[in-house]
């Protein structure tokens, strides 16, 4: 009897330790970049809709899996096996996986190896060499009917069609780059090209940037240094010039759109009529206060007429195209932010607008699709919550709007072509990752894959998402993520995480709250973390955005010290071991609090930082900062040069090399200003990296930061 007890306790005893043990595990910097699969959520491999049907499939173990949405059966149409034989047939090296496949129709999927395009007939088990492209061809785009392949090597654009190698283009000028992204990718701009929908003509930018400055970037690779220049359109300075091409397929000639002066403007949304006689572009001035929607003949290149303008005193920011419905080609859908949030509005091609879809102080964040009688709009919005992004449905004809996800969180939606169907890809605070497959009106017909914690084992900190309030009133959301093993007794030191601009949002109803596993890590380490989103940044209307016009560096750092009061108020933290860190716009706060909030950390690092506007680029830089020339004092006040001698604060700052984005020039700028006036700075250099620290070498970028921190602020 006493021996089965003291068996009985043993037993417990063993199962508490390895349950106690199971959650002890600790994240490692490894882990932090990404090199430990086990750490991040599972997904489902290339899920996707079969062509216009309603069935999907997905890879799992280097085999393409069909599930039936009616029935929920799983079959295995093919295998990495099956296509290895076809290319073994073709005489061509075997696949070492399951290649990245797109479906052109229900039992066809094409797919790229190296610079070859393949199709796959899943019913015959037939593998198809259709065709290829030079080798070193970037920009790649591919037209699913013809499978003819647009793509630019250097700076010159080529189509291959049936294997002929067809050049579009011809410069000898270095200057000018023909069908890549153009305007520094400041407006939604993520590709050069656009086949129209039949596949007759492709549609190319052509960017001249011999005008633009080139600025010198060292690469130090060679025994002797050498030159990479870039092309850099400093604010105020000459920017680039962009024009539209359109190459016909039958004719072989191009002809370029009729867009006009000045020639500095920006060419942004652009989109074919389905009818393909005519194109679109959104025509902005380099002000960007002011946006015409423009109609053009696609033969001629001759302006046809305005649509429709669009004007704001401080910026207009077009990011998408037009969306045509499917059975009727006179009317589209259009993103503005006109009533101060971004909405949807139904217009026809003669400019009017048919009605605003959506309306409410909250923002439609992107378009999922729209079923293919046009009856219901399918998007993602905000309108439960700033923190959440879930999908709704609107009917075009009532304009009412539905929810179609039920969970709490960050949700993604794939509609599916008839529009009957879409998969619903979530987290939460609560869920990794979750995939569940709806029907039309949000049911859950079937959970494609449940929610796994990777991080079970881990000894995490403790979140918490909460809100503060601004000047203003308004709300300003928070995450704090206390240190594993919590004493409310203990003084914590502080690290604050910041980046706080535009286009940003880091406080989500998502899993970990948005936070990266180097955030956790550092709480792992004894650090009480805390990050907020300050007015400025995204996802709350136009007016809390723009609410930084003109004067960079003010009202965020005002937010921000809001959370610095905050945490001061907490008896856990000590207010005399508090570090700041940022990169990029991030860095640029980091710095700017240290400098206007002296003593208010102890510590701080800076990757990447803007130091001075001036030296930043014209498409984002002019947009909130308008020219130095027009906006001298906001330039002024915003450089950090200016207060160098407000510097006590122990200060580390990171640079790439070759980094186009912040260029070398802003924190060397500011470490010379920093030796005039006897300020010490630490500074470390990460050699050959542009805007961010990549690959193996980010795991030294953690470890540096870590150090950093550990050797100033603990006990």
């Amino acid at each position: 009897m006493v021996r089965n007890l003291q068996f009985q306790l043993m037993v417990v005893f063993v199962l508490i330790s390895l349950f106690l043990f199971g959650q002890d595990k600790l994240l490692t910097l490894k882990d932090c970049v990404y090199m430990n699969p086990s750490v991040l959520p599972k997904t489902m491999n290339q899920l996707q809709w079969m062509g216009e049907g309603n069935n999907f499939v997905f890879v799992r173990n280097d085999t393409l899996i069909k599930g039936i949405v009616a029935t929920g059966d799983r079959l295995p149409l093919t295998n990495l096996d099956d296509l290895n034989a076809g290319m073994a047939d073709l005489e061509i090296d075997s696949l070492k996986k399951f290649p990245s496949i797109s479906f052109v129709a229900d039992f066809k999927f094409k797919f790229m190896e190296k610079n070859k395009l393949f199709l796959y007939d899943i019913i015959s088990k037939n593998l198809t060499f259709v065709n290829y492209y030079y080798e070193g061809g970037e920009n790649i785009d591919v037209f699913d009917e013809t499978l003819a392949i647009a793509y630019t090597l250097e700076n010159d654009l080529f189509i291959a069609l049936n294997s002929e190698q067809i050049q579009v283009t011809k410069n000898d000028s270095a200057g000018i780059l023909n069908g890549q992204i153009v305007h520094r990718n400041e407006f939604g701009i993520n590709k050069g090209t656009f086949w129209s929908p039949n596949g007759r003509y492709l549609a190319f930018y052509r960017k001249d940037e011999s005008m633009v400055t080139n600025y010198p970037l060292v690469d130090i690779s060679k025994r002797v240094a050498s030159v990479e220049n870039t092309r850099y359109p400093m604010a105020g300075m000459k920017s680039e010039q962009v024009t539209l091409g359109i190459f016909d397929m039958n004719e072989r000639k191009t002809i370029f759109i009729k867009t006009g002066e000045p020639r500095d403007q920006y060419l942004t949304s652009v989109t074919w009529d389905p009818s393909e006689k005519y194109i679109y572009i959104g025509i902005l001035n380099r002000e960007q206060s002011h946006l015409r929607l423009n109609k053009y003949d696609a033969v001629t290149g001759q302006f046809v007429y305005t649509l429709f303008e669009e004007k704001n005193e401080k910026y207009v920011e077009p990011e998408n195209p037009l969306y045509f419905l499917n059975t009727n080609s006179s009317q589209f859908l259009w993103f503005s932010e006109r009533d101060g949030f971004q909405h949807l509005y139904l217009y026809n091609i003669s400019g009017h607008m048919v009605k605003q879809l959506t309306l409410g102080n909250w923002v439609v964040t992107e378009l999922i699709g729209i079923d293919e009688d046009d009856k219901f709009v399918y998007f993602l919005g905000t309108k439960d919550s700033p923190l959440e992004q879930n999908i709704y449905s609107v009917e075009i004809r009532t304009g009412n709007i539905a929810r179609i996800s039920k969970d709490h969180g960050t949700h993604n939606g794939r509609l599916s072509h008839s529009g009957e169907y879409l998969f619903d890809i979530y987290s939460s605070t609560e869920i990794a990752r979750e995939y569940k497959l709806l029907d039309g009106k949000g049911n859950v017909i079937e959970t494609l894959q449940k929610n796994e914690n990777p991080l079970d084992d881990y000894r995490l900190g403790e979140t918490s998402l909460f809100t503060l309030k601004a000047d203003d009133g308004s709300d300003l959301y928070c995450r704090l993520i206390k240190p594993a093993n919590f004493d409310p007794s203990k003084k914590y030191p502080v690290f604050f995480y910041v980046y706080g601009g535009p286009h940003s949002q880091l406080v989500t109803d998502s899993w970990l709250g948005a936070a990266g596993l180097f955030q956790n890590y550092m709480a792992q380490q004894g650090y009480v973390v805390f990050t907020m989103d300050n007015r400025g940044t995204s996802n709350r209307g136009i007016t809390f955005e723009q609410f930084v016009f003109r004067n960079l560096g003010t009202i965020e750092i005002d937010d921000q010290m809001k959370g610095v009061e905050y945490l001061k108020s907490l008896s856990y933290v000590d207010p005399e071991r508090m570090g700041i860190d940022g990169w990029s716009y991030g860095g640029f706060l980091t710095i700017s609090m240290i400098l206007k909030h002296p003593g208010t950390f102890k510590i701080a690092s800076a990757g990447g930082p803007v130091i001075d506007w001036k030296y930043y680029e014209v498409m984002y830089g002019e947009r909130y900062m308008d020219t130095p020339k027009e906006n001298p004092e906001g330039y002024k006040n915003a450089s950090l040069l200016n207060y160098v001698d407000k510097l006590q604060d122990r200060l580390l700052i990171i640079q790439g090399t070759m980094d186009e984005t912040v260029v070398w020039q802003n924190s060397l700028s500011f470490i010379k200003k920093c030796v005039d006036a006897g300020k010490q700075v630490e500074y470390f250099v990460y050699p050959g990296h542009e805007h961010n620290v990549r690959g193996k070498d980010r795991m030294h970028l953690y470890e540096k930061i870590q150090k950093y921190y550990d050797e100033n602020l603990k006990d």
